[in-house]
């Protein structure tokens, strides 16, 4: 996978800066998606892939009853699930988490309901034995289920998508950035975090006021506080006014992208960006390209607000 550490890379104000800008930026698009592209034939992330295939998809009311009764929850799988598919064990003493399971059986063509319901109904469909309804959906039950943090045993395969690098000056400088991208900006202690697995997140002020409020996790890492920084003012700047739930794993790869190219310019390693877009949109890593310009009008209005000493410092 291309490195991306380029520390001693500056733009001075001369009459190509910015062609000289869009140059190297689309230089090292073109590096991120042949980066993406070895991250999808990786043993590495293909083993990823295998597990995570494993889990389930759980509905939009199934999410909501797992974070109410386990807000950290990351994974969530049943009691043999865990054993037989993972290799690992619920621990003594934990307690279950508890979903709607949907129950399939064979379903009346006419009231839609189960042989043995359909017999005790006024339904008198009789067009095709019971014996050859198709299966179907025919309601829920209650079913246990329990996070990776309930379990021991073997460990699940992750991909290190963090950038590295020193990151101590530029922290601060993104921070100084945010009034003039118009954004609020909060570094939350773990603490006081409330938004689950995720490291940050962009969303309004408040019902009467329409401003970008960027939330970060604080934590030691603080190339990972700048490139979650970066990623989230790209939400704001690109995607914040965008609804469409179908577009998400694009705008992912456009903020990510922006992280990608502006923490490169920064001096920082930014390679992981690559799984973490392979992880989004693993069947077409040319979408990043295809975005290109949107990544980097994003991206060079960030650069233009950071000092630019910061930029070249190794």
């Amino acid at each position: 996978m291309a490195t991306t550490s380029d520390s001693s890379v500056s733009f001075d104000e001369t009459d190509t800066r910015k062609s000289e800008m869009h140059s190297t930026i689309e230089s090292w698009i073109d590096d991120l998606v042949a980066g993406i592209d070895d991250a999808q034939a990786s043993e590495e992330f293909q083993e990823w892939l295998d597990v995570q295939s494993r889990f389930h998809d759980y509905s939009y009311r199934n999410t909501l009853l797992i974070k109410q009764q386990c807000p950290e929850a990351t994974r969530v799988a049943g009691y043999r699930s865990w054993q037989e598919e993972f290799d690992r064990h619920v621990q003594e003493g934990e307690q279950a988490i508890w979903i709607w399971a949907p129950i399939i059986a064979k379903q009346c063509p006419e009231c839609g309901n189960a042989p043995s319901y359909h017999a005790n109904i006024e339904c008198d469909y009789d067009e095709t034995p019971a014996d050859e309804w198709s299966k179907g959906l025919v309601g829920f039950r209650p079913a246990s289920v329990f996070d990776v943090s309930q379990t021991e045993g073997e460990p699940l395969p992750t991909l290190e998508t963090a950038a590295t690098g020193d990151a101590d000056d530029l922290v601060p400088a993104l921070l100084d950035a945010a009034t003039e991208l118009g954004v609020t900006v909060r570094i939350v202690p773990e603490t006081e975090w409330s938004h689950g697995d995720a490291k940050g997140v962009c969303e309004k002020m408040s019902l009467y006021d329409a401003q970008p409020l960027v939330e970060v996790l604080d934590r030691p890492n603080q190339t990972g506080v700048a490139g979650t920084l970066i990623h989230e003012y790209a939400h704001a700047l690109l995607h914040f006014d965008v609804d469409d739930d179908t577009e998400r794993s694009k705008r992912e790869i456009e903020a990510e992208a922006v992280a990608y190219v502006v923490g490169r310019y920064c001096g920082l390693d930014t390679s992981g960006s690559a799984f973490y877009l392979a992880a989004w949109e693993s069947d077409d890593p040319e979408i990043v390209r295809e975005r290109l310009g949107r990544i980097s009008r994003t991206a060079e209005e960030i650069i233009e607000y950071l000092p630019q000493k910061q930029l070249i410092e190794s």
